[in-house]
C-alpha cells in the first residue's frame, strides 16, 4: 500500500492491476485506486464524483451508495491535502442478481422465502421457474397453474365415462359393470350376486344386467322332458307342430361389429341316409340373420346387421330330417333368445 512522507516526498501508488495477473477471477474486470484495488464484473457501470456535482450516467441507476475512497494526496510545501475525497457507486447488477457486502454480484433467490409461483419454484442464475404439480399446467402469466381437464384430451381416456378432477380424473362405469383396472369396465353377473329371481325362474347373466325366465318354458301341448327342452307327448295334439322345442339364451353386446358368428346348431341324433335342412324359421323379418350350413349335421347362425341395445331377440331355428326315399320327414325347433346389452362392452 503506499503512503505519504513526512519530509515533503511521496511514494507512488502501486497499480496492482498490472502487477498481480491473477489479481480478480471469474473475467472480472480489475479497478485500481490508490492504495488498492477492486474487481466489477464486466458489464458493471462506474459513477465516480468529485463532490461537487451530482454524478452523470448514460443510464438510470438505482439511488448511489457511495462507498469512500483512501484520499489521493495533493502536496503544497509540507502539507497534505485531503479535502477531495472519492466517491463510487455501488456496482450495478443485471436483473436477478444483487451487490452483497463486497460489491460483488450474487444470484438473487427469487423462491425464498416467498415463493412467487403457486406449486413449485426453481431458481435459475439471474431468474427463476415455476413448475406445476402434476395434472397441471401453467397459465399464461407463467406463475399459476389450473388443472388439465384430461377428460378432453381424448374420448378413449375412459371405457365409458371420464370425470375430471382437480390435478387428475378417475373412470366411472354404468350400472351393471365395475372398474377393472383404471379405464376397463366389465360386466357384473348379477344371478352371483344375490338371488334376484323367484324359485320357479331362472337367471340368466348378460352385458349390463340380468334377467329371470321361466324353469319350466314349456306351453301346452308341451310338457317339460329336461332342462329347456319340451316335448309334445299326444300325436293328434301336436300335428302341424314340431315334436320337441328346446329353449336357449344367450348375450351380445351392443353394436357388435358384423359378420359374426354368434351361435352353432347340431343335431343331437345322427341316422344314415338322412338330409338335415336348417332354416330360420321365425323371427328374422328384419334380415339382421343368416344361418349358413356348415355340414349336415350343423349350422352356423351369423349376425349380418348390427344391433343396438338393450333388446331381446328371440329366433325360431329349425332343422327338418327328410330322407325321400323313406318317405320320412321330421322336425325340431331351437328357440333362440339373444340379449343385446345396452353397451358396446
Amino acid at each position: 500500500m503506499g503512503g505519504a512522507g513526512g519530509d515533503g516526498g511521496t511514494t507512488g501508488d502501486i497499480n496492482e492491476c498490472k502487477t498481480l495477473p491473477d489479481a480478480c477471477k471469474g473475467g472480472m474486470s480489475c479497478i485500481n485506486h490508490y492504495g488498492g484495488y477492486f474487481c466489477l464484473p464486466q458489464n458493471a457501470q462506474i459513477i465516480i464524483s468529485n463532490g461537487d456535482e451530482e454524478p452523470t450516467a448514460t443510464t438510470r441507476p438505482p439511488p448511489p451508495h457511495f462507498i469512500p475512497l483512501p484520499a489521493v494526496p495533493s502536496h503544497h510545501g509540507n502539507h497534505q491535502a485531503t479535502n477531495n475525497q472519492a466517491r463510487l457507486t455501488s456496482v450495478q447488477c443485471p436483473i436477478g442478481f444483487a451487490a452483497d457486502e463486497f460489491n460483488h454480484c450474487r444470484d438473487v433467490n427469487e423462491c425464498v422465502p416467498s415463493s412467487p409461483c403457486q406449486h413449485l419454484c426453481y431458481n435459475l442464475p439471474g431468474s427463476f421457474m415455476c413448475q406445476c404439480e402434476q395434472g397441471y399446467e401453467l397459465t399464461p402469466d407463467q406463475l399459476s397453474c389450473h388443472d388439465v381437464d384430461e377428460c378432453l384430451l381424448s374420448s378413449y381416456i375412459c371405457q365409458w365415462q371420464c370425470v375430471n378432477q382437480p390435478g387428475s380424473y378417475s373412470c366411472i362405469c354404468p350400472e351393471g359393470y365395475q372398474l377393472q383396472g383404471t379405464r376397463m369396465c366389465q360386466d357384473v353377473n348379477e344371478c352371483e350376486t344375490g338371488p334376484n329371481c323367484r324359485e320357479d325362474q331362472v337367471c340368466w347373466n348378460y352385458f349390463g344386467g340380468s334377467r329371470c325366465y321361466p324353469r319350466n318354458p314349456c306351453q301346452e301341448p308341451y310338457v317339460q322332458t329336461g332342462e329347456g327342452r319340451c316335448s309334445c307327448q299326444s300325436l293328434s295334439a301336436c300335428r302341424g307342430l314340431p315334436p320337441s322345442i328346446v329353449y336357449k339364451y344367450m348375450s351380445i353386446t351392443s353394436e357388435r361389429s358384423v359378420p359374426a358368428d354368434i351361435f352353432q346348431i347340431q343335431a343331437t341324433s345322427v341316422f344314415p341316409n338322412m338330409l338335415n335342412i336348417f332354416r330360420i324359421k321365425a323371427g328374422n323379418e328384419e334380415g339382421q340373420f343368416f344361418l349358413r350350413r356348415s355340414s349336415n349335421v350343423s349350422a352356423m347362425l351369423v349376425m349380418t346387421r348390427p344391433l343396438i341395445g338393450p333388446r331381446e331377440h328371440v329366433l325360431d331355428l329349425e332343422m327338418v330330417t327328410q330322407n325321400s326315399a323313406l318317405s320320412y320327414r321330421s322336425s325340431s325347433l331351437l328357440r333362440l333368445t339373444i340379449i343385446v346389452g345396452p353397451y358396446a362392452f
